[in-house]
C-alpha cells in the first residue's frame, strides 16, 4: 500500500477515527456484557504473516501495543496473520484495529500447531473496517486472522491485533531464552577450520559455520538436557538452505523427528514457531540455494518456560564472603585504618600484584569515618549509605605512584574504583592518579581533586561520573580524561584529550590544532544516560538502588539532601554469587527472577552467564573476573531490554573466544529498546597478562539503543611471563557496534591487532574514545589490512548513513619495531552525517608513525612530529 501522500493519509485517519467513535456509539448498547475478557495475552509475543508490504510493517507492528505502528501485506488474496500465545490459553475476545486496507470478509482461527489445522471461532463477509471487538469461544497456542477478501485496492493492515484469554501455568515460549547459546554443536561437515559448528551458537555475528558444497548436510546441538522447543531462528549467511527440516531428538545419532519442513526456503532470517522436544536439535539441509554450501550465522533454539518468575527469597543481609570488608561508625577508627592499610600492602605492588588473583571490596555503612585509604590493584571503596553525603571520609581516598618500580608515574595505576561517598579535605586536595579501568563515581569532594601522581610523572586515565567537586579539579600530567553528567567548581588542564559531557563547571570547546593548545571538548548534555545500579543499606537491610534512565543530562543526579530518582530492590530478591558458584547455578537463579552480584573473587565458567529476562541487574564487587574456559562466552545478554551490567571484569582464558561478552543477537537488531536500554558500565575486558588469553571480539553489541558507558578493552601489552606477544594473546576487535542508535561514552580500546571497534549499526554516537594501537607487530607485513598499512582504530561500515564521534585520541607506539606505520587511524564512509570531531593522534615518544588521521587525510605523526591535530571530518 503507498501511504506516501499526505494529502490522502490524513483524510483516511480522521474518517477511521470518526468510523472508530461511530462504531462504538452505535454498538455498545447493542452488545450486552456476557463475561469480563481475560487478560491480553498477544502483546509482545512472536507473530508471522503471509507477506508484508514493506521493511517498514512488519507482523510484529501488529502485537506491540503501539497504534502508531502497523502490519500490512501484499495487495493480493488470501493473506493472514498469526501469533504464538507460547501456550494453550482459553480464548474469549480478539479485538482487530484495522487501518483504512481492512478485510471484508475473514476468519479468526486457533490451533494448536503453527501450520494447524485451524478451527474458526469467528467468521464474517460483511467487514466494515474500524475496531472490531469480537466475543470468541475457543482454545489454542496459535491464533490467525485469515483475510480471504479485500475491502480497497491495497492488501490488510492491522494496527492493532489482541488476543484475550485466561490461562494458569501454561508455559510460554521466551523471545530470550536461547537454549542452544555455548552449547556444544556438531556437524557433517566445515567448509574449513574457521567454520566451525562451535561458531553458529555463539551469538556472535562475525563467525558462522559452513559446510561442504554437496547435499544433504546438518548441524545440530545438544541443549544438554529435554526440552520444550518453541521456536528456532536461523540467521543465514549468503549461501542458504532451499529446502532444509529442523529435527529433534533425544540421541545425538536419532532417530530424528521432524517438527518444521520447507522446500522455499530463502534466506536472510527464518523465524520458525515450532512444537516438539528433544535433547538434540538439528538443522537438516536437502537442498542448497546456492552453488555453496550451508552457512549460517546463528543457530538458536528457543525453549517455553513455565512460571518461576519470581526470585526465591534470599537474605536481605547477605554473607558477602571474606573478600568484602564493612565498616561501621561505631569500629574505632585506628581498627578500620589498620584493616585498610593490610589489604592496600596486599595490592598495592605494581610488580606483584598487578596481575595476581585477589580481589577486594572496602563498604562503608552510613556515617563518618576520620582515615586515610590509599588503594591499590583490584579493590573497590564505596559507601552504603542511599546518597553520597551519607558516608564521609575525613581525610582522603588516595591513588598514587606509589611504588619505587613506578619511576614516578601513573601509567600502570588500573583496576581500582571509588564511589558513593563524601571525601572531606578538610580544605585541602584529594589526590585519584589514576589510569584506565579506575572509575570515580558518585563522589562528593568538599575541596579539590588532582588526578595526577604527586610527582607529576605521566598518567593515562580516567573516568568521572554523576560527581560533585566543590573545588577546582587539575588534571595536570594527564593525557587524557572523560567527565561526564557532574558539577565542578572548576577544571584546569589540557594534555591531548579532555572531554566533557553533561558537565556543569566545564571549560568551552576549545580544540587547537597546535601540540602546545587546548584540547578540550565540551558536548553540553548527555542524550541519554543512566547512572550505575549500586548496593546501600537501609534500616537493617541490603537493598540494590536502580537509578532511573535520563535524556539530555547534565550534572550529577543528586543533591545533597535529594537522592537520585529511580526504583530499590530488597536483597530478598537478589542472588549473591562467590566464585564457587558455577554457571549453572548462576543462570538458573536469573532464569528464576533474581538479580545477581558477584562478589571479589575468580569465577571459571564453563558456559555463558546467560541473561534473558528484562531488566535484570548483573553488579560485580571488588573487580570480581569472570574467566571463560573451553572458549566459551564470559556474559551473553538475549533480546530483552533493561539489563544493567556493571563492574564485571572479564578475563579471556587460553581457548579462544569468539566474544567475551554479547548484548542481543541478530534477530533482535530492528527492535527498538530507546525506552529502556541495555547498559553496560565499568565492564572491563583483559586479553593476555594474568593468562596467555585469546578472544576473537571482546563485546559485541546487537541491541538498539544500548549505552555503553566507560569500558576499557585491553590487550595486554605486558604481564606475567608467557602471557604477551603477537601470537600469544591473540585479539581481533575489541567493540563490534551491530545494533543502531548505540552510545558509547568514555570508550578505551587498546591494542587488538585488527580494527578495534568496528561500527555496523545506524545512528551511532562515541563521546570520549582513548585508543593505543598494538604496540608489537613483528614487521609491517604482520600487520597489513589488505594493501593498506595496518588497521583504523574505528572502523564505521560503508552502509553506515549516521554516526557522530566527539573527542577521539589514538596513538601509535611500536616498539617491536620502529619501522611499522599506520596509514590511517578512523575509517568511515564520506557522508556529511557521518562526522568526527575533535582528533587527536600521538607517536609516544617517536616510535612508529601514522601518515594520516581519517580517510586518507589530515595530519601525521612521526619521530619528528610526535602530535597533531584534526578538529573535524568531513
Amino acid at each position: 500500500m503507498a501511504l506516501t501522500a499526505p494529502t490522502w493519509r490524513r483524510p483516511v485517519l480522521v474518517l477511521l477515527l470518526v468510523a472508530t467513535l461511530l462504531s462504538f456509539a452505535t454498538l455498545t448498547p447493542l452488545v450486552p456484557v456476557a463475561h469480563a475478557a481475560g487478560p491480553l495475552i498477544s502483546q509482545g509475543k512472536p507473530v508471522t504473516a503471509s507477506s508484508v508490504e514493506n521493511a517498514g510493517t512488519p507482523a510484529a507492528s501488529a502485537v506491540d501495543g503501539d497504534t502508531g505502528t502497523r502490519w500490512s501485506s501484499a495487495s493480493a488474496d488470501p493473506q493472514w496473520i498469526q501469533v504464538d500465545l507460547g501456550g494453550t490459553y482459553a480464548i474469549d475476545q480478539v479485538v482487530l484495529r484495522w487501518e483504512a486496507a481492512y478485510a471484508r470478509s475473514y476468519q479468526v482461527q486457533v490451533a494448536s500447531s503453527p501450520t494447524g489445522p485451524w478451527t474458526d471461532v469467528h467468521a464474517t463477509t460483511t467487514g466494515d473496517g474500524g475496531v472490531d471487538t469480537l466475543a470468541v469461544t475457543g482454545s489454542g497456542r496459535y491464533v490467525r486472522v485469515l483475510g480471504t477478501q479485500r475491502a480497497t485496492g491495497y492488501g490488510y493492515s492491522l494496527w492493532e491485533l489482541q488476543v484475550f484469554g485466561t490461562g494458569t501455568t501454561t508455559p510460554t515460549c521466551s523471545t530470550g531464552t536461547n537454549a542452544a547459546l555455548g552449547k556444544a554443536a556438531s556437524a557433517s561437515s566445515t567448509e574449513n577450520a574457521g567454520t566451525p559448528a562451535s561458531a553458529a551458537v555463539d551469538a556472535s555475528t562475525t563467525t558462522r559455520w559452513a559446510s561442504a558444497f554437496s547435499d544433504p548436510q546438518w548441524i545440530q546441538v545438544d541443549l544438554g538436557s529435554t526440552q520444550s522447543i518453541c521456536r528456532v531462528v536461523l540467521s543465514w549467511e549468503a549461501a542458504y538452505g532451499r529446502a532444509y527440516q529442523i529435527q529433534t531428538s533425544g540421541s545425538a545419532s536419532g532417530p530424528w523427528t521432524t517438527i518444521y519442513s520447507t522446500t522455499t526456503g530463502d534466506g536472510g532470517i527464518d523465524t520458525l514457531a515450532v512444537e516438539g522436544s528433544g535433547r538434540y536439535v538439528r538443522m537438516n539441509g536437502t537442498a542448497r540455494g546456492t552453488g555453496f554450501g550451508y552457512s549460517l550465522f546463528d543457530f538458536q533454539v528457543l525453549t517455553t518456560t513455565t512460571g518461576g518468575t519470581t526470585c526465591a527469597a534470599q537474605p536481605t543481609v547477605p554473607d558477602f564472603g571474606p573478600n568484602v570488608r564493612i565498616f561501621e561508625d561505631s569500629t574505632p577508627d585506628a581498627t578500620i585504618q589498620a584493616s585498610l592499610n593490610q589489604v592496600f600492602e596486599a595490592q598495592k605492588d605494581t610488580q606483584a600484584h598487578q596481575f595476581h588473583d585477589r580481589r577486594d571490596a572496602l563498604l562503608f555503612k552510613p556515617g563518618s569515618y576520620d582515615i586515610y585509604a590509599n588503594i591499590g590493584f583490584n579493590t573497590s571503596i564505596q559507601g552504603l549509605a542511599q546518597n553520597p553525603d551519607g558516608v564521609t571520609i575525613n581525610g582522603a581516598v588516595t591513588v598514587d605512584a606509589f611504588n619505587a618500580s613506578d619511576a614516578g608515574n601513573a601509567t600502570q595505576n588500573f583496576w581500582r574504583s571509588a564511589e558513593n561517598m563524601t571525601i572531606n579535605t578538610n580544605g585541602g586536595r584529594n589526590r585519584w592518579g589514576v589510569s584506565q579501568a579506575a572509575p570515580f563515581r558518585r563522589m562528593n569532594v568538599l575541596g579539590g581533586l588532582d588526578l595526577f601522581p604527586a610527582s607529576y610523572g605521566w598518567s593515562s586515565g580516567g573516568y568521572i561520573s554523576d560527581t560533585r567537586v566543590t573545588g577546582s579539579v587539575e588534571s595536570a600530567s594527564q593525557q587524557q580524561w572523560f567527565t561526564m553528567n557532574s558539577n565542578l567548581g572548576s577544571w584546569s588542564g589540557s594534555n591531548w584529550n579532555m572531554v566533557f559531557s553533561g558537565v556543569n563547571g566545564a571549560p568551552a570547546t576549545n580544540f587547537s590544532t597546535s601540540p602546545s593548545g587546548v584540547h578540550h571538548t565540551n558536548v553540553g548534555s548527555t542524550p541519554a544516560s543512566r547512572d550505575v545500579p549500586y548496593i546501600y543499606v537501609a534500616g537493617n537491610e541490603y537493598r540494590l538502588f536502580l537509578p532511573s534512565l535520563r535524556t539530555n543530562a547534565t550534572g550529577a543526579s543528586w543533591a545533597v539532601g535529594s537522592p537520585t530518582p529511580g526504583s530499590s530492590v530488597s536483597f530478598s530478591q537478589v542472588f549473591v554469587a562467590r566464585p564457587s558458584d558455577s554457571a549453572a547455578t548462576i543462570n538458573a537463579r536469573i532464569a528464576g527472577g533474581c538479580h545477581v552480584v558477584f562478589t571479589p573473587g575468580i569465577y571459571d565458567l564453563d558456559a555463558p552467564i546467560v541473561v534473558n529476562r528484562a531488566d535484570t541487574v548483573l553488579l560485580g564487587m571488588g573487580y570480581a573476573t569472570l574467566v571463560p574456559q573451553g572458549g566459551v562466552t564470559a556474559i551473553a545478554v538475549g533480546d530483552v531490554d533493561g539489563v544493567r551490567v556493571k563492574g564485571m571484569f572479564i578475563d579471556a582464558g587460553t581457548t579462544n573466544s569468539t566474544a567475551l561478552m554479547t548484548v542481543g543477537t541478530t534477530a533482535g537488531i530492528g527492535t527498538n529498546r530507546a525506552a529502556n536500554p541495555v547498559t553496560v558500565q565499568d565492564v572491563f575486558f583483559r586479553i593476555g597478562g594474568r593468562v596467555a588469553g585469546k578472544a576473537t571480539n571482546s563485546l559485541v553489541v546487537n541491541s538498539s539503543n544500548t549505552i555503553v558507558d566507560h569500558t576499557w578493552m585491553w590487550r595486554g601489552d605486558h604481564g606475567n611471563a608467557g602471557t604477551i606477544g603477537w601470537t600469544i594473546n591473540t585479539a581481533d576487535t575489541g567493540l563490534v557496534v551491530n545494533g543502531n542508535n548505540v552510545l558509547a561514552t568514555g570508550l578505551f580500546v587498546e591494542h587488538y591487532q585488527k580494527y578495534e571497534v568496528i561500527w555496523n549499526g545506524q545512528g551511532g554516537r562515541v563521546i570520549f574514545f582513548q585508543n593505543e594501537k598494538p604496540y608489537d607487530p613483528p614487521n609491517q607485513a604482520a600487520w597489513m589490512n589488505g594493501s593498506r598499512q595496518g588497521y583504523a582504530s574505528i572502523k564505521v561500515a560503508d552502509s553506515v548513513t549516521s554516526f557522530r564521534a566527539q573527542g577521539l585520541g589514538s596513538y601509535v607506539f611500536f616498539q617491536n619495531n620502529p619501522s611499522v606505520n599506520l596509514f590511517h587511524t578512523f575509517e568511515a564512509p564520506v557522508n556529511p552525517n557521518v562526522r568526527f570531531e575533535n582528533m587527536a593522534v600521538v607517536s609516544l615518544g617517536g616510535v612508529g608513525s601514522m601518515s594520516h588521521v581519517i580517510n586518507g587525510t589530515g595530519p601525521g605523526v612521526n619521530s619528528t612530529t610526535m602530535n597533531a591535530y584534526m578538529p573535524s571530518y568531513p
